[in-house]
């Protein structure tokens, strides 16, 4: 007797049924660590319990979380109540969670919190070991899964933002026992390259112990002992490593990572481009102004100028000796004038003139002019100046009286 097949549809309602039919399965209680949770827009709560030993996918719709007052997160111990059912689309069971209530951190997450404790208090995290990010970095290397989307999206994003930059990939296992080792083996090559100007490491998201690799101790003391800054992105914006911690900077996404570690070619040019113009701009307006102030100056200049001022000053020299010239030929005039007045005077009263007119000079023999018959004696030598020449006489005998007329 041949069964006939069952459709797939079929055979996912028929363990559904099963399921809703089992006393245990139908309400049931389980106790574990919450992992990779995620809290939907939606308001649904979508998360993984797990133990040492394996792990289920859990649901909590709104409804029946709207009413908790704890906050949810990985690495908390809860015990949660419900019942398994499988989603008929993809065949997939869950436990479908109804109430949820904490019985305290997991143990991967206490082993976060001691060891971040213990780094921070030794000063691993301190902002005086920041480095600082190259804003032109030539070459980066990255340090991740090579077939990740982590990878990727590093490379997508800085080939869109910045694609002259080189990138340098190192494989690396990302999750596991000896993921730390194989990570801290490619920062430490990258770090010992002179060419590298900035290193990346990180993973795309996952549970608590999936990016637990990044929790390392060896590791984050590897970062911390860096030469070259250290870009860290692991995981979403919401999961935080002991790498992120140490690292120079953290990225909250791969994607993040890839955004701060290079500036934006595009908007770079434009900002270029407008600071070229704004300098134009401000150039020409100096220039302006300097032209306008060289003109003011060069007017000032000409006012002030010595030159000139000694060309105007020549020129009033000029007028003055023009002047001076002229008071002096008007003055030599005057002079030559008065000369020739006194001249004249002069001849008038000249005795020459009265010799020129008939009359005579009479000296005595010490070349004195005789005035009077008083300064003559008798038998004495005169000599008489005449017109035409020189008569020298002796006083033969002096008549003393008034004289009237040419006589006594």
């Amino acid at each position: 007797m041949s069964i006939k097949p069952l459709r797939v549809s079929e055979v996912n309602q028929y363990i559904k049924r099963t399921f809703a039919g089992d006393p245990i399965l139908s309400n049931i209680s389980v106790e574990g660590e919450i992992s990779n949770f995620k809290h939907h827009y939606s308001g649904h709560m979508y998360f993984s319990l797990k133990d040492d030993k394996g792990k289920i996918k859990c649901v909590m719709f709104k409804n029946d979380n709207s009413s908790i007052s704890m906050e949810l997160k990985d690495g908390m111990k809860v015990v949660v109540k419900g019942y398994i059912s499988v989603f008929e689309r993809n065949g997939n069971y869950q436990l479908y969670v109804k109430s949820i209530k904490e019985e305290g951190l997991g143990e991967l997450y206490i082993a976060f919190e001691k060891l971040k404790t213990k780094l921070e208090e030794e000063g691993l995290f301190a902002e005086e070991y920041k480095k600082t990010i190259p804003y032109f970095p030539k070459k980066i290397g990255i340090v991740t899964s090579s077939t990740g989307a982590a990878i990727r999206d590093i490379i997508t994003v800085i080939k869109r933002r910045f694609p002259i930059v080189e990138l340098i990939i190192y494989p690396v296992l990302v999750q596991g026992k000896s993921a730390p080792l194989e990570i801290s083996r490619g920062l430490k090559y990258f770090d010992s390259r002179d060419d590298i100007d900035l290193i990346i490491t990180g993973r795309g998201g996952g549970s608590i112990e999936e990016l637990f690799a990044f929790n390392d101790e060896g590791l984050a003391r590897t970062i911390h002992t860096m030469d070259k800054p250290v870009i860290s992105a692991v995981g979403h914006e919401t999961d935080y490593t002991i790498s992120d911690f140490v690292a120079d900077l953290r990225a909250p996404t791969p994607s993040a990572a890839a955004e701060l570690a290079v500036p934006e070619l595009n908007l770079m040019k434009k900002e270029l481009k407008d600071n070229f113009l704004n300098l134009v701009d401000s150039f020409n307006y100096i220039k302006e102004s300097k032209l306008k102030e060289i003109d003011y100056q060069k007017n000032k200049l000409t006012y002030n100028n010595p030159i000139s001022k000694l060309n105007d000053d020549k020129q009033y020299l000029d007028t003055l000796f023009k002047k001076l010239v002229t008071v002096y030929n008007f003055k030599v005039s005057e002079l030559h004038s008065k000369v020739d007045k006194l001249g004249d005077k002069l001849n008038i009263l000249s005795p020459i003139s009265s010799i020129n007119r008939g009359y005579g000079l009479i000296l005595d023999n010490k070349g004195h002019v005789i005035k009077t018959v008083n300064d003559i004696k008798e038998e004495e030598k005169l000599s008489i100046l005449l017109k035409d020449g020189i008569v020298e006489s002796k006083v033969v005998k002096v008549n003393k009286g008034e004289f009237k007329n040419g006589f006594n």
